[in-house]
């Protein structure tokens, strides 16, 4: 008890530090600014009768998080969703996914910070019948506020790194509570099993990977198709949800793959980096054509992808991709939509935060990893000129991310199982 008093002492503490980082975050989306008092679990929405309460931090959670709503929605009838986040881009995606299809039985707010008085009051206001907290969004306030108000919660599709189990020991007696206060866990792995459950988690069942059975948009993979079809035959790489430091790597790698005439779409993770981005290209003495600006021209270098919500589309357009954050040590992004899309995957040395999935995808044949900037180059130029290979690798990657699906049944079943009369 004593030890969460301090831990929430902290956050009084780092009060201002967080209202900083929201402003400066605000400089280049200003919908940080947004909904603030939800932030402190102060809220304007109707407390609705009978909510589930899913939790998707932020963009890859909500999408990953798509098969599990509609299962929730479809057992559970007469309940509506309350989706919460943490970031703007993630309030956005879960719009355009679930907004047009479920209107009001999707409700989205912020989740507030782990304040005890902001949690207490986001119980209070919503009473869900339980909730789902998508990967490892472990909030010691957050999950005690949870247990005091009678409000189950279930940790889904959840991972847990070596890297990441150790920092967490390092505050046992501040976590080990948290995860203990959990209804029970879907892991991915048993690796994450194994790990989450040394940490105290109860009840670990290993359900598999939520992000096999989101379904590629087929209205993306159609732009995808017409923007290769614009390129007139042109061989095109793809840069995917690049982290900063990155794209100066990729961008040498490109003057090794400029003499096959490859366009190099690149596609930075975060979008208040696109103008930085942009700059970083021009720097480089290299031609290049935002998305929104429209398609690529004959002598474009680079076509910078400056959109959200379209990296199937890019994916579609793409003979191969490279994942981003595994160039650096940042952990690597996720390759199964690349997979899903039937493009194949090059990754760098750095992939702990999806090292089984990308372990699967390299011993399937659909991805193949490389060392550095230099080695990327080398691959796609390799890859582009032989198109036998390229074809083995995309119906490899269908067939790996087809082989893997199945976790949205198991883990709606291990919740309906922990839950009991809960969410009735």
């Amino acid at each position: 008890m004593m030890v969460r008093l301090a831990y929430a002492l902290l956050w009084y503490c780092l009060t201002p530090l967080i209202w900083l980082r929201l402003a400066w975050r605000a400089r280049k989306q200003p919908e940080y600014l947004q909904n603030l008092g939800e932030r402190y679990g102060f809220y304007r929405q109707t407390p609705f009768n009978k909510l589930i309460w899913v939790h998707a931090v932020s963009v890859g959670e909500t999408r990953a998080a798509q098969p599990l709503i509609e299962g929730l929605l479809a057992q559970w009838p007469e309940h509506r969703i309350l989706l919460t986040g943490m970031t703007p881009t993630g309030r956005q995606t879960g719009a355009e996914v679930y907004g047009a299809r479920f209107g009001e039985r999707v409700i989205q707010v912020y989740l507030p910070y782990d304040y005890p008085g902001a949690v207490r009051r986001f119980f209070a206001h919503f009473n869900p019948a339980f909730g789902v907290l998508m990967e490892t969004e472990i909030w010691p306030n957050l999950l005690a506020a949870a247990k005091t108000a009678g409000v189950p919660v279930v940790l889904a599709n959840a991972r847990l790194s070596a890297r990441s189990a150790r920092g967490y020991g390092r505050f046992d007696a501040l976590v080990r509570p948290a995860f203990a206060a959990l209804a029970g866990v879907a892991a991915q792995t048993s690796g994450d099993a194994r790990r989450l459950g040394e940490l105290g988690a109860p009840t670990v069942d290993v359900c598999g990977n939520l992000k096999f059975d989101v379904t590629p948009g087929p209205d993306k993979l159609l732009l995808g198709q017409r923007w290769r079809a614009a390129l007139n035959g042109r061989p095109v790489w793809l840069a995917a949800s690049t982290r900063e430091g990155e794209e100066p790597l990729i961008l040498a790698a490109w003057r090794q793959v400029a003499p096959s005439g490859a366009l190099l779409v690149l596609v930075p993770r975060h979008p208040q980096r696109f103008d930085a981005v942009a700059a970083l290209v021009r720097e480089a003495g290299l031609s290049c054509v935002r998305r929104s600006d429209g398609l690529p021209q004959a002598d474009t270098a680079v076509w910078l992808g400056d959109s959200m919500g379209e990296m199937v589309a890019y994916y579609a357009l793409a003979d191969l991709a490279f994942i981003g954050g595994s160039l650096l040590p940042l952990g690597g992004q996720n390759l199964i939509e690349a997979a899903a899309c039937g493009c194949p995957v090059l990754v760098g040395p750095h992939t702990f935060n999806f090292l089984q999935a990308t372990e699967d995808a390299l011993s399937a044949g659909a991805a193949r990893r490389i060392q550095d900037e230099t080695d990327l180059g080398a691959a796609v130029v390799g890859l582009l000129a032989d198109p036998v290979q390229l074809a083995g690798m995309r119906e490899a990657a269908v067939s790996f991310a087809r082989a893997h699906q199945g976790a949205a049944g198991r883990t709606l079943a291990f919740i309906a199982r922990r839950m009991g009369r809960a969410g009735r």
